[in-house]
């Protein structure tokens, strides 16, 4: 299993706009205010992944270095690090 890049809790936050071509920052979690669907590249992955069915206000607890426009009907998503 690959070893984490980061550890403990997160120190900052950016708003998030979903895009199939756009790298953010590499994440500690993504917080999603309005819930959906997220489709993401997690960092060890390197291809997409589809978490569905994700509630408001939820904390996912991944390191991700995209999100994704398509397949992501959830809003309001925030990437913490």
């Amino acid at each position: 299993m690959p070893k984490s890049h980061f550890s403990g809790s997160a120190a900052s936050g950016a708003a998030v706009t979903p895009s199939d071509s756009t790298t953010i920052t590499q994440t500690l979690g993504l917080y999603v205010a309005n819930g959906g669907n997220v489709t993401v590249d997690m960092v060890n992955v390197g291809t997409n992944i589809e978490f569905v069915g994700v509630p408001n206000g939820a904390i996912l607890p991944i390191q991700v270095n995209k999100v994704y426009a398509t397949g992501t009907t959830a809003t309001g998503i925030v990437a913490l690090w």
